[in-house]
């Protein structure tokens, strides 16, 4: 029988050794709560939920247990089934984090607004932040707006938090209907410019149009975007400049603003070094508002970066297929979908969004760059023209898709093709070093324009001098016109930025050959082999090397013969 490593034996197994325990502890608390932890470790947080859960059974009032089954079943999406282990650590009166937070998103959802500042008054906190935020949105709830204005400016006035105090106090006057009070903040006005954010803009922008300051709002959403819009802002300049106001909905309510809280706190936690709380803080603000759509995204988006992709897909399949955002749910879904080694469905999920989304381009570049990484590129090369046909005008930022356009071609052995696409690319991005690079080598190789084509690589390495593959392409071209003692140079220089890659060592080792260092050629061949080259075809050439010399392979190949230099012995 052949274990995943998923699989609950295996976890506890691991478990076990890995903490230092005889393998009988994993059939008792020991084990299956290690086995929680390795899972947590590996953010399996389904699986780590179902171990936690396990060891409670044995010992329901170990407060360790508790708050890790409470995290990790907020993390896995399933914040009710945490609900009996935070009125457990209510019972053992131990102070837990994600009871805590469970415990105001709860109230949230219940929209028990003086139950929450009872619990606040009664000691019950998530941080500083989250407290101050949420006690000031129980006001609003409550009706005191007075008070919530001062609590959103006790937040407000906490060094490194004014942002997040002026942003909710802003959605909180909006909220009651005093648009000019939140316009004056949106716009800085009060207090000097917020940091701009799509729901910041979004909000101010509805803000706007409540005031009957379309064009405003309009000139809002352009200064910040430009014209290339998602759905969900295209649709919102539609509506102003065709006169329709803007319903007030980033925070329409109380119960909507906790729930934004929640999303706010997630967004600036995710960054790179997102934890569990982070994923929890996004899980918290669906769980509140189940219609938050761009919370739901963002928990998506995390379990996708901790390659929980089941998870992931579940979550972006929440998003209903009349949402604005929904291509947005499907390109992440059709990406989960590629990080799990299913790439025929992703294929499928972009083929039926192109379908029903023709008009977006990032559904197309989606789709063709997915083709190509199959080596479909007849189809890829239709895909990033048809993305080209949705723009209405030449944009510079269309240089990317000139580019694929260009491998595509180029690897269909459709030279003219791929050349025109560079250059077209290079035209709409000057100097651009990926296109610079591509189009230089590839003229060098075809022994064309040798001198535009050194030149391209030359400033292509200037722009990024630490790109291994830029190097290995400028020493490569001066080994092709036979200037061996310079590809020396530039070779050894993309050996110190990839050591490891098959391609720069075989180069390097074609280098040292030309210029008569045959043996430390024949180490680096070596080295190439044992990176593992992409095709047998390639480790065949390197072996075959090894066994006749390069000059024996470039006449077997009826290629031309290296260049007599003073180089060689």
């Amino acid at each position: 029988m052949t274990f995943r490593l998923t699989h609950p034996a295996v976890f506890a197994l691991i478990a076990a050794i890995s903490f230092g325990l005889p393998i009988s502890a994993a059939d008792g608390i020991a084990g299956p709560y290690l086995a929680g932890r390795l899972a947590s470790v590996a953010k399996d947080y389904r699986q780590a939920a179902g171990y936690f859960s396990r060891a409670l059974i044995a010992d329901p009032a170990n407060p360790q247990f508790l708050e890790n089954a409470i995290l990790s079943q907020i993390a896995a999406g399933e914040s009710a089934r945490a609900l009996p282990m935070a009125a457990q650590m209510d019972r053992l009166t131990v102070e837990s984090q994600g009871a805590n937070m469970l415990a105001f998103a709860t109230l949230a959802r219940d929209a028990d607004f003086a139950g929450m500042l009872a619990a606040l008054e009664a000691g019950r906190s998530a941080g500083t932040l989250v407290d101050g935020l949420l006690k000031a949105w129980a006001m609003v709830g409550e009706g005191r707006m007075t008070d919530a204005i001062a609590a959103f400016d006790d937040v407000a006035e906490i060094e490194g938090l004014q942002a997040f105090g002026l942003y909710h106090k802003a959605l909180a006057l909006a909220s009651v209907g005093d648009f000019e009070g939140a316009d004056k903040i949106l716009s800085g006005e009060a207090d000097g410019p917020l940091r701009v954010t799509r729901r910041g803009v979004i909000a101010h922008a509805e803000v706007l149009s409540q005031l009957e300051r379309a064009p405003d709002a309009i000139e809002l959403v352009s200064a910040a975007f430009g014209d290339s819009l998602d759905p969900g802002l295209a649709k919102v300049r539609v509506d102003l400049t065709a006169g329709r106001p803007l319903p007030f909905t980033v925070a329409p309510d109380a119960k909507a603003g906790i729930a934004e809280v929640f999303f706010t706190v997630a967004g600036a936690m995710g960054g790179e070094n997102a934890d569990v709380y982070t994923l929890a803080y996004a899980r918290l603000a669906q769980y509140i508002a189940p219609d938050h759509i761009d919370s739901i995204l963002l928990a998506a988006q995390l379990l996708e970066r901790d390659n929980q992709f089941d998870l992931a897909t579940e979550a972006y399949n929440l998003i209903p297929a009349d949402d604005a955002a929904w291509h947005v749910a499907e390109l992440g879904r059709a990406n989960a979908l590629i990080q799990a080694d299913r790439t025929d469905a992703a294929i499928e999920v972009l083929t039926q969004l192109s379908k029903a989304r023709p008009e977006l381009a990032i559904v197309w570049t989606s789709l063709g760059d997915t083709l190509r990484r199959q080596d479909r590129y007849a189809e890829a090369v239709t895909a990033y023209e048809k993305a080209l046909g949705t723009f209405a005008s030449e944009q510079p930022g269309q240089w990317t898709i000139h580019y694929a356009l260009g491998i595509a071609s180029e690897r269909q052995k459709l030279w003219p093709e791929a050349e025109a696409y560079f250059r077209k690319a290079l035209a709409l991005k000057t100097d651009q070093p990926q296109v610079l690079n591509y189009l230089g080598y590839g003229l060098l190789e075809r022994r064309e324009k040798l001198d535009e084509a050194l030149g391209m690589i030359e400033r292509a390495v200037k722009a990024q001098p630490d790109s291994g593959y830029i190097v290995d392409s400028l020493g490569w071209g001066f080994y092709l016109l036979g200037r061996y003692a310079d590809a020396v140079v530039q070779m050894e220089r993309a050996i110190e930025l990839m050591p490891i890659d098959p391609v720069v060592n075989d180069h390097l080792g074609d280098v040292y050959w030309a210029v008569g260092r045959k043996l430390e050629a024949e180490f680096q061949w070596k080295r190439a082999l044992s990176f593992e080259p992409d095709t047998e075809g390639e480790a065949a050439r390197i072996r075959r090397k090894l066994e006749v010399g390069l000059d024996v392979v470039l006449k077997e190949e009826g290629a031309a013969p290296l260049a007599v230099t003073e180089n060689k012995n």
